[in-house]
């Protein structure tokens, strides 16, 4: 008795899950394709990062040595601040200092 109402149920199951799978509309992959590549800020013709424009996020990904807590530190320093006049004041910045600003010189820019 248990093994058929075992059956039952997983029979039940599928055809159920079967029916749905069927009446489900069908997505379109051209609805829900993204652009695969899409710069999330500014970077100039040079392929440098302007300090001026770039977000934290892309700032954490393209200088070395600084993470999600330097890269906020350097937006929130830029909000208060307003824009950078070199890059030499990026070492104004808490947690910046000369080794990271002279490995990432090259880089950066200020628009």
């Amino acid at each position: 008795m248990r093994k058929g109402y075992l059956s039952s149920l997983v029979f039940a199951l599928l055809t159920s899950l079967s029916t749905a799978a069927i009446a489900a509309p069908a997505v379109k992959p051209e609805a829900v394709s993204a652009p695969m590549s899409q710069d999330m800020a500014p970077k100039a013709q040079t392929g440098k990062i302007d300090l001026n424009g770039a977000d934290a996020p892309t700032l954490q990904r393209e200088l070395a040595g600084v993470g999600e807590a330097k890269a906020n530190a350097i937006v929130a320093y830029r909000d208060i601040n307003g824009p950078f006049a070199s890059v030499d004041e990026l070492l104004e910045v808490k947690g910046i200092g000369k080794a990271i600003l002279d490995r990432n010189r090259e880089k950066l820019e200020v628009n």
